[in-house]
């Protein structure tokens, strides 16, 4: 038996069918849609690494089953830039030296996107890294994500940004 969903990716709808209602949206992401930005770390919601933005909120793929979210909006990191244009929270990263190795960077930052969209992350930066605690960085670049989580939380409310990406 095959179901039949429709999401809007990246902006983009898409009608998708899928023949294992157990499907995660991380594994659909990643092997159905060649969406390989949201990386696959734990795969148990512990690491942070597959966070993706879906209806605007963060959420960890990993435990989030496709089928349960039919009709819903999914942003992750390969739909932020527009065109050659990086989002502020791109640029704060670079700037702020802010990733090591890189593999926890797209989910870093589309949990601070998250984060900056709930009116969460301030300027505060011990609020940041409370907010962000959901987010491991084995490398320790601790210090830089934070540091660009507060810029870029600033450069989005300057650019009306600061609910949403």
């Amino acid at each position: 038996m095959s179901y039949t969903i429709t999401l809007t990716i990246n902006r983009v709808p898409r009608t998708l069918e899928l023949d294992d209602p157990r499907i995660t949206l991380l594994d659909l992401l990643r092997e159905r849609l060649d969406l390989p930005g949201t990386k696959k770390g734990c795969d148990r919601g512990q690491c942070g690494a597959c966070t993706i933005l879906l209806d605007g909120r963060r959420v960890n793929a990993c435990l989030a089953l496709a089928l349960s979210h039919d009709g819903a909006e999914i942003l992750t990191i390969e739909g932020l830039a527009k065109g050659e244009a990086l989002h502020p929270m791109q640029q704060a990263f670079i700037a702020h030296d802010a990733f090591q190795c890189g593999f926890c960077t797209p989910g870093q930052i589309m949990s601070a996107i998250g984060l900056v969209g709930e009116g969460q992350a301030g300027d505060d930066p011990e609020r940041v890294r409370e907010g962000m605690s959901g987010n491991l960085c084995r490398c320790g670049a601790y210090r830089g994500i934070t540091e660009a989580v507060v810029e870029a939380a600033r450069a989005m409310a300057a650019e009306g940004q600061g609910r949403g990406a």
